[in-house]
C-alpha cells in the first residue's frame, strides 16, 4: 500500500490560527468554531506562504475550478466600465494592509492608503469603499462601485465595521481612520450602487494588488 502523501494544514480562523501537521490537529482548532477557514497543502514552505497571506487568495486554488457555462456566463454579462473598483491587500493575518481604487475604464490608480502596520483584509475592503464612496461624492459622479467583499459590503450597509482585530498602540491610526469612515457613513447620503464583483466570470478585480 503507498504510503498516505504529508500534509500540512493552514488555519486563518480557528481557536488557535496556526499551521498544523495532522488533520486531527487541525480538527482541534475548526471544531464548533464559528466560520472556521483552512485548507490543506502538500509542502511546508507551501504552507507558510499562505499563512502569511488570506484565505479568500487560496481558497480558489484549494480544489479544481469550476467554469462557468455559456448561460451563466451570458446570466452574468460584461461589467460596467463606467464604475471603480476597490480591494485591499494584507500580509499576514492581522498583518500590513493597503487598500486601492481603480477606474475601470481606463485602469489608472485613483487613490491608495496604507501600508498600515496591522489590520486584517475585510477593514481594507471596507475602507476601500467607504473611500470611494466619499471620492465619487465629491466629484457629483454617479459612477458603481465594484467590491469582491461581500462582508465589507454588509459592513457599509449597517454603517458599522464589525472587525474582531482589538485596537492598539500599533494600528492606532487604522482604528481612527475606521472611526472616521463610520462618520462618514452616518452623516452622508449617497446614491453609488455598490456592486459584487464577479470573479468566475471576469476574473481577478481590477483593483487586485496582484499578490497571489
Amino acid at each position: 500500500m503507498a504510503k498516505a502523501k504529508k500534509k500540512y494544514y493552514v488555519v486563518w480562523k480557528g481557536h488557535n490560527p496556526g499551521i498544523y501537521s495532522s488533520w486531527k490537529a487541525c480538527q482541534e482548532q475548526i471544531k464548533g468554531f464559528k466560520g472556521p477557514q483552512y485548507i490543506s497543502f502538500e509542502s511546508k514552505s507551501d504552507a507558510e506562504k499562505a499563512f502569511k497571506g488570506v484565505y479568500k487568495n487560496y481558497i480558489r486554488k484549494s480544489g479544481k475550478k469550476k467554469k462557468l457555462s455559456p448561460e451563466e456566463l451570458r446570466r452574468i454579462g460584461k461589467p460596467n466600465l463606467d464604475a471603480i473598483s476597490v480591494d485591499a491587500a494584507v500580509s499576514g493575518n492581522p498583518g500590513k494592509l493597503e487598500y486601492r481604487g481603480v477606474e475601470l475604464s481606463s485602469g489608472k490608480q485613483i487613490f491608495k492608503q496604507g501600508p498600515f502596520e496591522e489590520g486584517t483584509n475585510n477593514i481594507g475592503e471596507f475602507l476601500a469603499i467607504v473611500h470611494g464612496l466619499a471620492w465619487l461624492k465629491k466629484r457629483g459622479s454617479d459612477k458603481l462601485i465594484y467590491t469582491d467583499s461581500r462582508t465589507a459590503q454588509g459592513w457599509v450597509k449597517k454603517k458599522h465595521c464589525n472587525t474582531k482585530l482589538k485596537p492598539s498602540k500599533k494600528n492606532k491610526e487604522l482604528f481612527d481612520l475606521i472611526k472616521r469612515a463610520e462618520a462618514w457613513l452616518t452623516k452622508n447620503q449617497y446614491r453609488t450602487v455598490i456592486v459584487k464583483w464577479e470573479t468566475k466570470a471576469w476574473g481577478e478585480i481590477p483593483a487586485d494588488f496582484g499578490r497571489k
